[in-house]
């Protein structure tokens, strides 16, 4: 897939995504684009995570109307594998690693989407991004610690080849040593061009790793958008949106 000159690369428009007869999103409009950083944060249960889990056509929640473009393609009633092999990579809240299989075969188990050479993530490169990793490799995941289950998804995610990298809570429940150096290696990251979407409620992280903010508000839309840099300047829309 190729993105025409200017385009998005993800175009999510009036998106509206419920669980049975609740309707959490009620209208979402996002855009990221091509190497593009962009932090979602809101109060707990604004839709951050049902948001996400919509992109990546997980169920629940279910889609009832709207659209999500990734490089011009229609995402909406994709099966999620599909989804994966378009580009998008995905860090799920909590891990969710596979605790019976060693870290090695973690990273060996996801498919990969085809790049040019020299570009592919290959489970080396993962082990030279997180040495710790290379540590572990022939532990199983279930017995790994909370913030090696993050790097190990982390690296997971990056083992597809994404253009884009959806992340839900990557710091949830990580000691502050362990999320400076997940958030040292998310900003590689961020530098190296790779598209980014963090759901985060760490305020600080999510300013740090994104150039964009777009925050979630009661209604179930984005309440305010803008850059990062801004909010660092004038802290006012964090206080109005989250109570911060």
């Amino acid at each position: 897939m190729t993105d025409s000159l200017g385009e998005p690369l993800l175009t999510v428009g009036d998106l509206r995504v419920g669980y049975d007869s609740s309707r959490v999103l009620q209208g979402v409009d996002l855009t990221i684009g091509v190497g593009e950083s962009v932090a979602l944060l809101g109060r707990n249960g604004m839709g951050k995570t049902t948001l996400v889990r919509a992109l990546m056509g997980l169920k629940p929640p279910r889609v009832t109307a709207g659209s999500v473009l990734f490089a011009g393609v229609e995402l909406i009633g994709q099966p999620s594998h599909r989804i994966a092999a378009a580009g998008l990579g995905y860090v799920p809240q909590g891990r969710h690693v596979f605790g019976s299989l060693t870290v090695r075969e973690n990273l060996r188990i996801v498919p990969s989407r085809p790049v040019a050479k020299g570009e592919s993530w290959t489970i080396d490169r993962v082990f030279n991004f997180f040495p710790r990793l290379l540590e572990r490799e022939k532990s199983f995941a279930r017995t790994l610690s909370g913030g090696e289950q993050q790097m190990l998804a982390i690296g997971r995610a990056l083992m597809t080849n994404p253009r884009l990298l959806v992340m839900d809570e990557p710091s949830e429940g990580l000691a502050p040593a362990v999320l400076r150096v997940i958030r040292d290696r998310l900003l590689e990251l961020r530098a190296s061009g790779l598209s980014v979407l963090v759901a985060e409620q760490n305020v600080d992280l999510a300013l740090a790793l994104s150039d964009r903010v777009a925050i979630l508000g009661e209604e179930g839309r984005i309440a305010w958008t803008g850059s990062s840099r801004s909010l660092v300047g004038d802290p006012a829309p964090i206080h109005l949106h989250l109570g911060l």
